[in-house]
């Protein structure tokens, strides 16, 4: 186990934020339940030639307590959600690792309110950092580490959910390879691959269909460009799976249904469904967490169109774990999946020389809001349909089928 503990560390900080050729200041959010594994990522740091390091410790408990019983201004100031020491850093030039594993099941007695609230302030109050990470200009990376809340969430029957859990992240990211960062030098090419397919045929409308009801259609920018891990120095999300890319913001029309649970705010929602109409969410049906979609959409104006498309086998390494791990960064590497809210600059072309307002003109949304949602299925179809109305099938049966040019 302790090997793996410090491959995985190893893996973050010098695959993900590339600190071995690239040394800088270091801010770690992370449970202070990880504190055992904090300990050997601040050693590999150190060891690394790292010597400003920031801890951003979190606790579910606490963050539970204060959402009970503090309320405006007080609650807003708690540094679990006024995260303006990240645009410190970020003024360094920091790296940032966000390590999470929420205990969801703690916040299912607080006011959706709250948690909308909560969840905003969490992004507004750290504008330099979410600037400078849209555009690349520092080294990110997001991941979950074991703690006993969340391995017994996913892991119910488990004598030793924690002891599981990490088994599971070691498998999903490679780290029980002889050799992690050397595996993903050879992934990252694969999922390149991908995105210079899909930029050479240059779609303009995707077509979503399967059986949950789902019927939508995407439009793309025409200058959009499809991204995934290896695009840079830096992996973002480990795991990594998708390829993705921005939609035209007033380009999304039909309704699209969940396949999987969606934690926000660290609270579940479940079962839930869209009708678009002209890229604005006009229509939201959930069975669980209607009132916390609603808030979200409305955190402000732009909130309710999309900003992501990505696209993920069925088949991938996660999804056949059988598993739902109620954590995003999971979850949606196991599923393709589209997200509220905020657009990416670098998915257009020079958008990171531009404006977020001259972003906005050409088609790429702009929110306060980002959050991911799974929409890939079994049966899921994807039809392209090219600028010159040629139709291709990227996913048949939840897989990618687009050959190769």
């Amino acid at each position: 186990m302790n090997e793996n503990l410090k491959k995985y560390a190893q893996l973050l900080l010098i695959r993900c934020l590339n600190l071995k050729e690239d040394v800088r200041p270091l801010l770690i959010s992370a449970p202070v339940k990880a504190i055992d594994f904090i300990e050997i990522l601040t050693h590999e740091a150190y060891e690394l030639g790292v010597k400003d390091i920031y801890f951003d410790f979190e606790d579910e408990g606490l963050k539970h307590e204060q959402l009970t019983h503090l309320e405006g201004e007080d609650l807003l100031n708690s540094p679990f959600w006024n995260k303006h020491i990240f645009d410190e850093y970020a003024a360094k030039r920091a790296a940032f690792l966000m390590l999470y594993s929420d205990d969801i099941e703690l916040m299912k007695d607080v006011d959706p309110e709250k948690i909308s609230i909560t969840s905003h302030q969490f992004r507004a109050s750290r504008p330099l950092y979410k600037k400078l990470q849209s555009t690349d200009e520092i080294p990110w990376c997001i991941a979950i580490v074991a703690t006993e809340g969340y391995a017994k969430k996913v892991f119910p029957y488990e004598k030793d959910p924690v002891g599981k859990m990490w088994e599971t992240i070691f498998h999903c990211t490679l780290v029980d390879k002889e050799k992690p960062i050397a595996a993903w030098d050879e992934k990252t090419k694969e999922i390149q691959k991908r995105a210079t397919l899909l930029n050479y045929h240059h779609f303009r409308f995707l077509h979503y269909e399967n059986s949950l009801g789902t019927d939508l259609t995407i439009e793309l920018p025409k200058n959009h460009l499809w991204k995934g891990a290896g695009d840079g120095p830096y992996i973002v999300n480990m795991p990594s799976e998708e390829v993705f890319t921005s939609p035209l913001r007033t380009g999304v029309n039909g309704v699209v249904y969940s396949s999987k649970p969606l934690v926000y705010g660290s609270s579940l929602i479940e079962d839930f469904s869209f009708e678009v109409k002209e890229g604005k969410i006009v229509g939201i049906h959930a069975k669980k967490g209607q009132k916390l979609l609603e808030d979200m959409i409305q955190n402000d104006s732009n909130a309710c169109y999309f900003g992501e498309v990505a696209l993920v086998d069925y088949d991938s390494p996660i999804s056949e774990t059988g598993l739902i791990f109620y954590e995003t960064l999971y979850d949606e590497n196991a599923s393709c999946h589209l997200a509220i809210g905020d657009g990416f600059p670098t998915c257009y072309e020079d958008g990171e020389k531009m404006t977020r307002e001259e972003l906005l003109e050409r088609g790429v949304n702009h929110s306060t809001v980002h959050t991911d949602f799974m929409v890939g299925t079994r049966d899921l179809k994807i039809t392209g349909t090219t600028w010159d109305n040629q139709e291709y099938i990227l996913f048949e049966n939840g897989n990618f089928v687009l050959q190769e040019r």
